[in-house]
């Protein structure tokens, strides 16, 4: 099926409904908001793109492993002069089977000198990464062979991100896969690995892609055969009524089953953006504060966790004077770790600034680590900290989104073996000593689990929105539902769904600006 505007057509799911029936036209949208294609999931078949089409004619290469020494680099090469690149350096010989590594003499074109034994592979497009010829020479990894090959292949260096860009081109990836794949090359912890796996799998460009069928038509337009279309969806009711409204096969309740759908999708937005916090600090790092009285082991605590000596240790009160942080993965979450001056009245101005600073990051803080001297906790120190910390935000704490406090007892090595707990009226605590190392388990697994409900379970649930560019979308989409619940009239209603729909299809890609597009793609690496 052809057509002047890009649309995308779900072949497989059409047909499956009507075999027999040519595929419809899922998203035909004539007026200027509906110019923008929604990139659904990768059994749709793309017929055109937001994007801008690379350039025509264009091959680029890059050095995909990374500068400097190593085994073996990797150098790839998209564009249609791939294959005579690749015929070029390896002559006499010609192509390798598609998608089968093979070894190669690889030679200057120019001057016949060998170059290198290498692995050659060959993608002809459209099955490839890009979606163009691709082909990649997997060299020994000297300075001077790498040099050496680049300088023979002749072509265009390509630049930062284009590969990818390439690949949301030509419809391999859809936005939202292209920000996994950022997320994927930049993951520092396993839960960010996790979450930037399922995004670039399409998790949530599918979900978007279930909202958007949602509000979206599943014909053109129906006449007679209205009744029989049992999938009919928010907006292709809408328009149906508009249309239909006075004919006498329309089915009833038409106007009372697209508000239906409408709340529905409400409720399903409302939580995705109740939760996009969470996404945020999978991404970015959920910030853990160690708070507590001086001297009760706060800096121990925090070359304990981040396994290197960031704090100054002394038994002297008042050493940490002001905040101290440093990026550590706790349990496999990203987390900025916070070291902050014991919280006491009556000290010097120089030791008060410490106090207000550390008492102004308390305010920020996701999780707060309380810390106490278990072998002192009757001292006015230890109760002030207790009332005024520990107590308010422990009552707080089961909230999942906001902030939580896990309250340890540090120097247990200072109380009698198997004796009683220090103080049973204190809230649920840990026991631990830093200087042995004993309790560290299980504050660790305390940890996993306050931070699983800060950050999200990457490995379960639904996708998280790990960018503000997903919240605005979303919004903007729960916003326009609102403005269709309001309207007065049936046109204003059904362009609040088209509106709503937009949202929907750039969060994904279709109609993305330049400058949203420039923004993502920068985040690559060139070879990528």
């Amino acid at each position: 099926m052809r057509s002047e505007n890009p649309v995308y057509c779900c072949r497989r799911n059409i047909i499956s409904l009507h075999p027999g029936e040519q595929p419809l036209c899922l998203f035909p949208w004539p007026q200027p908001i509906e110019e923008e294609s929604f990139r659904g999931p990768r059994s749709c078949t793309r017929q055109g793109s937001g994007a801008p089409a690379p350039s025509s004619g264009s091959t680029i290469f890059a050095l995909s492993s990374g500068q400097g020494r190593c085994g073996i680099a990797v150098i790839r090469t998209s564009g249609p002069s791939s294959a005579h690149a690749l015929r070029s350096l390896t002559a006499p010989q010609d192509l390798p089977p598609a998608r089968r590594a093979c070894l190669r003499q690889l030679s200057d074109p120019c001057s016949g000198e060998p170059l290198d034994r290498a692995l050659v592979l060959w993608f002809p497009g459209p099955q490839s990464f890009t979606g163009e010829d691709c082909a990649e020479f997997h060299v020994h990894g000297g300075p001077a062979v790498v040099s050496g090959v680049l300088q023979a292949l002749g072509l265009r260096p390509a630049e930062a991100g284009e590969f990818t860009r390439r690949a949301f081109a030509h419809g391999k990836l859809s936005l939202t896969e292209v920000e996994g794949l950022a997320d994927l090359i930049h993951a520092e912890t396993e839960a960010q690995r996790r979450q930037a796996l399922r995004q670039l799998d399409g998790e949530l460009g599918h979900l978007c892609h279930g909202w958007a069928e949602i509000l979206t038509k599943a014909s053109t337009r129906f006449t007679h055969i209205l009744p029989q279309r049992p999938y009919l969806t928010a907006l292709a009711h809408v328009e149906a009524y508009i249309d239909f409204g006075e004919d006498d096969n329309l089915e009833e309740g038409v106007l009372d089953q697209a508000m239906r759908e409408v709340r529905e999708l409400e409720v399903a937005l409302g939580a995705h953006l109740r939760d996009a916090r969470r996404g945020q600090r999978l991404r970015s790092g959920a910030h853990v504060v160690i708070a507590g009285p001086p001297n009760a082991g706060k800096s121990s605590l925090m070359n304990l966790l981040s396994r290197k000596p960031v704090s100054i240790v002394s038994p002297e009160p008042g050493t940490t004077r002001d905040v101290l942080e440093t990026p550590v993965d706790l349990a496999g979450f990203p987390t900025l770790l916070s070291d902050t001056a014991g919280l006491r009245e009556g000290v010097g101005p120089v030791e008060q600034e410490g106090v207000r600073r550390a008492q102004n990051r308390l305010e920020q803080a996701d999780l707060i680590l309380a810390v106490l001297d278990a072998s002192d906790l009757a001292s006015p120190s230890s109760c002030n900290f207790l009332d005024a910390v520990v107590i308010p935000t422990g009552a707080r704490s089961p909230s999942p989104s906001g902030q939580r406090l896990l309250l340890v007892l540090n120097k247990s090595d200072l109380l009698p073996s198997n004796g009683p707990d220090p103080n049973p009226d204190l809230p649920p605590h840990l026991l631990l000593s830093c200087l042995t190392g004993q309790g560290l388990d299980d504050l660790l697994e305390a940890l996993k689990k306050e931070l699983a409900i800060l950050c999200g379970d990457p490995s379960t649930g639904p996708p998280l929105l790990t960018r503000a560019r997903h919240q605005h979308h979303l919004q903007g989409c729960l916003d326009a539902l609102g403005h269709y619940k309001q309207a007065k009239d049936l046109a204003l209603a059904a362009e609040a769904l088209r509106v709503a729909r937009g949202h929907l299809a750039r969060l994904t890609g279709g109609g993305g600006t330049e400058e949203v597009l420039d923004i993502i793609f920068r985040d690559f690496c060139v070879g990528k």
